[in-house]
């Protein structure tokens, strides 16, 4: 009589939940470096494209001798598309809400303002340390109703 061995095929339950517990540990360490990266870039994408636009206003203040009249969020001002060309005035932020041109309103004579962002007041504080003094009531990044604007004047 021939006796067959028999052998294990499978995994134990102690081997798949070391398996998973590796997995889990390695998720935990990831994620929060992805936010925090993903919140870098966002950051760091509007500062360019805040950039863009206040240079575009600028510019058009230098040829035209003064600043276009305030509009509401998400319109481009009158005679602005020539300046700000293929920038996205009239879409989303990266930080979410709208664009918004403020002239002579909030006490500030110009400015490039983000209407009603969808970000967190903790991701404004940082973003307005990298561009300014990191003081939302302060300073030429700060905060306004329903928003946050960038002063030129």
């Amino acid at each position: 009589m021939k006796h067959q061995r028999l052998t294990n095929k499978g995994f134990t339950l102690t081997e798949v939940m070391i398996v998973v517990a590796i997995i889990g540990l390695l998720a935990a360490i990831a994620i929060p470096t992805m936010v925090k990266a993903r919140t870098r870039s966002t950051s760091a994408c509007y500062i360019g494209d805040l950039r863009v636009a206040k240079n575009a206003f600028m510019i058009y203040s230098i040829e035209q001798g003064t600043y276009p009249s305030d509009t509401t969020p998400g319109v481009t001002p009158s005679g602005m598309q020539p300046y700000l060309g293929r920038f996205p005035w009239t879409s989303e932020t990266s930080l979410g809400g709208s664009w918004d041109w403020d002239y002579g309103v909030f006490g500030v004579v110009a400015g490039v303002s983000v209407y009603q962002p969808s970000v967190t007041v903790a991701q404004i504080t940082q973003l307005d340390a990298t561009i300014d003094d990191g003081n939302l009531s302060s300073g030429s990044f700060r905060s306004r109703s329903s928003g946050y604007i960038s002063i030129l004047e």
